[in-house]
């Protein structure tokens, strides 16, 4: 369970009041840093300058006896109680002392030349030295700064800065909040819109907030899906209209067959051409179910199917074989030109090729071949059936393969797929990831079931 708030403005108005919170931490640190860094310079530079004026005291005076008795020089140079000064001669004797905090005096390495370091005997101290050389004697000049007031004035500044923080960070929370109040406003005009749209509006869309670009994409989009929406329910509505239709026939053909023949005895051969008449729509009922099925099956989501290397000439080979009956019939030669390999499903493949073949000899033009080609292409493999026949009008071409589509309705024949054969086959592909299509012109019509070339060998 996510630990952000489901409301989106809070969301923002926290996400402003974190990106807040670093950035002025960010510079508060860099801040405190800078002066942090800047008052120890200060400091050093003060220590230093300190031991230098000592060292130019002492060279100006006969002796350092003198300068004991003027302790009121050197301690207004000092100027407040965290400065400390010791002059130590070479036998570690404290000479001057000026200790107001009456700290330990600290053991140091010797010092050739001016040296700074902290107190490692006392805490928040830090030290200036260095040995000079007199007429007299060797000398080891001691600055001090006691570092309390420093830490005391940089950890007011961190509070300063903390709070700061703090008050910026709810602060831009609470203009955050304001701001995306305001600024999500079209999108909750958006939803309570899109609220109003049910399966009985799926004609109305959304208004298009050109002035603003992402919502103008988005409404854009939600169109879109919205049109698909209406389209899918308008086809839906049409399949159950033609599925109703298609059933109505066979059963009303059954009912009246069988009303007739109650109405009166009749002979055992008219109930035996009953009974052969009913098998007749019996059968036809039953090829319209096992279609149906079928596409149910194939166009679920998670479908999958078993590809294995096809042999496209054997395959189709095959199949003229089993419609040879059929195409003696009509006087129609059938022509295997395919001769490639296909990753496909053997028996979706076949089933496709199948309903493709049934439809050239069922609308081919007696006395004329059907010829089945495979071509590559940049892209796949193309397996083509070509028939001569009627010329499929233009308007009728983009719905050959929707269910239940045909061109003349009157044209029905018993042994026909029930309007789902070139629905099956474009379902086929889909699962193949490929696609089908048609041409017909005066030259012919053309079934193209097209392969993407990762299927193609």
């Amino acid at each position: 369970m996510s630990l952000l708030p489901r409301t989106l403005s809070l969301r923002l108005a926290l996400m402003f009041a974190l990106v807040s919170a670093v950035l002025l931490g960010a510079v508060g640190l860099y801040l405190y840093q800078s002066l942090q860094r800047e008052i120890a310079w200060r400091d050093d530079q003060a220590l230093l300058g300190r031991l230098l004026r000592m060292q130019t005291l002492i060279g100006d005076s006969e002796s350092v006896d003198l300068l004991r008795s003027r302790p009121q020089l050197y301690e207004n140079m000092l100027g407040n109680r965290d400065n400390l000064l010791w002059v130590i001669d070479k036998n570690g004797q404290r000479l001057i002392e000026i200790n107001p905090l009456a700290l330990p005096l600290p053991s140091l390495s010797p010092a050739p030349a001016a040296r700074l370091a902290d107190s490692s005997d006392s805490p928040a101290l830090r030290l200036a030295w260095v040995d000079i050389s007199t007429a007299n004697s060797r000398l080891t000049l001691i600055a001090g700064k006691y570092l309390g007031e420093r830490e005391q004035m940089l950890s007011a500044y961190r509070l300063k800065v903390v709070l700061a923080v703090t008050v910026g960070a709810l602060l831009a929370f609470l203009l955050g909040w304001l701001v995306s109040q305001r600024g999500l406003k079209p999108v909750r005009q958006l939803a309570t819109r899109a609220a109003t749209i049910d399966a009985r509006h799926l004609h109305v869309r959304l208004e298009p907030f050109k002035d603003v670009r992402e919502l103008s994409a988005l409404s854009h989009a939600l169109n879109q899906m919205l049109g698909r929406l209406e389209q899918g329910f308008a086809q839906l509505s049409r399949f159950s209209e033609d599925l109703a239709h298609e059933m109505r026939t066979p059963l009303s053909n059954l009912m009246g067959q069988t009303q007739q023949t109650l109405d009166r005895s009749r002979s055992t051969e008219e109930y035996q051409n009953l009974l052969a008449s009913n098998q007749e729509e019996y059968e036809r009922l039953a090829r319209m179910i096992d279609s149906m099925l079928f596409l149910a099956r194939t166009e679920q989501p998670g479908s999958s199917i078993k590809r294995e290397s096809v042999d496209l000439q054997s395959l189709v080979g095959q199949l003229c074989e089993y419609f040879e009956g059929m195409a003696q019939e009509r006087g129609i030669e059938l022509i295997n030109m395919a001769s490639d390999t296909l990753n496909a499903d053997p028996e979706l493949l076949r089933r496709a090729l199948a309903n493709l073949l049934a439809n050239a000899l069922r609308y081919g033009a007696p006395d004329t071949p059907v010829t089945i080609r495979s071509l590559h292409t940049t892209n796949g493999l193309e397996v083509s059936v070509h028939n001569q026949g009627d010329v499929i009008a233009a308007e009728h071409l983009p719905h050959l393969f929707e269910r239940f589509y045909r061109c003349d309705p009157s044209r029905n024949q018993p042994d026909d797929s029930g309007g789902l054969g070139l629905a099956i086959v474009r379902s086929i592909m889909q699962a193949h990831g490929g696609k089908v299509s048609v041409t017909s012109s005066h030259l012919g019509t053309d079934l193209v079931l097209f392969f993407p070339i990762d299927l193609s060998e």
